[in-house]
């Protein structure tokens, strides 16, 4: 089991313990000798670490050392203009004996991804309008072995091993609520506007198993997952038989929940349920995001500035101390 994370690394401290390699290559240093220039990770962050003085007879295997594999290190965190950095004595790729868990080496949702899509899949069914129903359900099954590890993002909110999923779940828990409140509200509109919104990032974004997005696919940078959710729900709804009124507005949704061109919306919402979507859609990558800083924030400070979100600072009251301490 790890036991060591990024997160907990501190000056002088002695580490033997596995992690994920973000990206490594052998370099010569200004003394001619070459060194091991490696990033080391987990699911909590990111560390530089080199090995120093490489020898010929380790660089053959250092060189077959490659991106996103598993090694366990012995080494020494030390600090380096300012950053923390691990001196490595020892490293070696890891086998089966070592029984490490994917789940501590990648960001990943909190919640285990078949449940989340069971909580998904049980809403859809319960959408009361068929049409709505049966294009939830049709989407959600063509998809579900993706749907178990796709992010929603390739960075910043949920771009995590199922974070597609959790943000959906999340935005479909709060939208339930919503419509209690605002009465007015198509709860089968707004529900299947949530499931389909960013169902098309499946397609826009490249990721493996892992959840690790690696980049976009040529049709995504072209269009975006916006665009190809619409062209995706154009051609379902015609084969399935949709009125057409309804199939635009539904449409019309994953159009305009991004709500301005600069961000990839040429339509504002131009009707209720649309413009709650937008809303539940900013409303959970904005709390994911603080959530994100707070967790890296020691009570009673603030956090570094987050772009996401106007380059604001947050502050984490010293009560959260208390709390974790209870």
């Amino acid at each position: 089991m790890k036991e060591t994370f990024v997160k907990n690394l501190r000056k002088d401290m002695e580490v033997t313990d596995f992690f994920m390699v973000k990206s490594s290559a052998i370099k010569t240093g200004a003394n001619g000798k070459q060194y091991l220039d490696i990033a080391l990770g987990d699911r909590t962050g990111e560390v530089s670490a080199k090995k120093w003085d490489v020898s010929e007879a380790e660089q053959e295997s250092l060189v077959q050392i490659k991106e996103k594999e598993i090694v366990k290190v012995k080494g020494l965190v030390t600090e380096w203009a300012g950053q923390l950095q691990l001196r490595i004595q020892r490293i070696r790729k890891t086998t089966e004996e070592d029984g490490q868990m994917m789940a501590d080496f990648v960001k990943a949702a909190p919640e285990d991804p078949g449940e989340m899509y069971e909580y998904i899949y049980k809403t859809a069914e319960g959408i009361g309008d068929d049409d709505l129903r049966k294009l939830c359900i049709r989407v959600l099954t063509d998809n579900k072995d993706r749907l178990m590890y796709y992010p929603a993002a390739s960075k910043n909110h949920h771009a995590q091993l199922g974070g597609l999923l959790y943000h959906t779940k999340r935005m479909l828990m709060t939208g339930e609520r919503v419509c209690q409140v605002y009465t007015n509200l198509d709860r089968d509109l707004v529900l299947c506007g949530v499931i389909m919104h960013d169902m098309e990032k499946l397609n826009e974004i490249e990721a493996a198993e892992d959840g690790i997005a690696s980049g976009y696919s040529f049709e995504g940078q072209m269009l975006g997952h916006i665009i190809q959710g619409v062209k995706a729900v154009d051609r379902l709804t015609l084969e399935m038989g949709f009125p057409r009124e309804k199939a635009i507005m539904v449409e019309h949704m994953i159009l305009s929940h991004h709500y301005e061109p600069e961000f990839g919306s040429p339509k504002k919402p131009l009707f209720p349920e649309a413009e709650v979507l937008h809303y539940l859609d900013i409303l959970d990558a904005r709390m994911f995001d603080m959530q994100a800083a707070l967790d890296a924030t020691e009570p009673g400070s603030f956090s570094d500035k987050i772009w996401t979100l106007d380059n604001r600072k947050l502050y984490k009251p010293i009560e959260a101390k208390e709390e974790e301490n209870d």
